[in-house]
């Protein structure tokens, strides 16, 4: 568990924020320097999120979503904004979300909010979105702050709502990332995780056609 490698929460947290503040405000540069796996990445995304846009027991809504981790805006932009009457942003770097208002271009006008904050202490409005999507940012949180985010997610949803997560796996066990003060989990303890938090986990699907020396990637539908 996350407990046993972060020894100084405020040190996890700053180191990682101070290593966001060096990243230039491009695709590239939010995905690590993978920029072109960018259009595969929101293709596989688009056929995760169709099944719960389509008519049946799971559907839901499309007036409001929240990007948690938006950086720049890429899935704003590219996933949720194609979809969705509005779209909130929360990242924890400034300089990202200001450079998302020109990023995003004329559809930008369909940002409802723009939250610089960290995850660990952001509290969405109750009953506001009916897709909460967090990807590539859950191993800035600690377990027990992924749990309680989670949580105050659950809260955040409209009637038949959902959380997805996307991230990477580990094949085994929990492994920290000192260069950008990172957690990469296993299947078992994401999932663990998610039944802590009080969801049901609905789908969890692979990433497909991504590059073989990458983590492997899954999301997770929940409500």
């Amino acid at each position: 568990m996350t407990t046993d490698l972060v020894e100084d929460e405020g040190q996890f947290y700053g180191k990682a924020k101070e290593y966001w503040k060096e990243v230039p405000p491009t695709v590239d540069g939010m995905l690590g320097g993978y920029g072109h796996i960018s259009n595969t990445d929101i293709a596989g995304s688009r056929r995760f999120l169709q099944k719960f846009l389509e008519d049946g027991p799971e559907q839901i809504g499309t007036s409001c979503a929240l990007d948690c981790g938006a950086g720049i805006g890429r899935i704003t932009k590219r996933l949720l904004l194609p979809i969705f009457h509005t779209v909130d942003m929360v990242d924890v770097t400034e300089d990202f979300l200001a450079k998302a208002k020109t990023f995003l271009g004329k559809d930008g006008k369909r940002v409802g909010s723009y939250f610089c904050c960290g995850l660990q202490d952001f509290h969405p409005e109750p009953k506001r979105y009916d897709l909460i999507w967090i990807q590539w940012v859950i191993g800035h949180l600690t377990d027990d702050h992924l749990v309680a985010f989670l949580k105050r997610c659950k809260v955040g949803l409209r009637p038949n709502g959902i959380v997805v997560i996307k991230d990477n796996t580990t094949q085994e066990g929990v492994v920290m990332d000192e260069v950008d003060s990172s957690i990469c989990r296993d299947v078992k303890v994401v999932r663990n995780i998610i039944k802590a938090a009080g969801l049901t986990l609905l789908l969890e699907e692979k990433q497909r056609n991504f590059p073989d020396e990458i983590y492997n990637v899954l999301s997770f539908a929940m409500r």
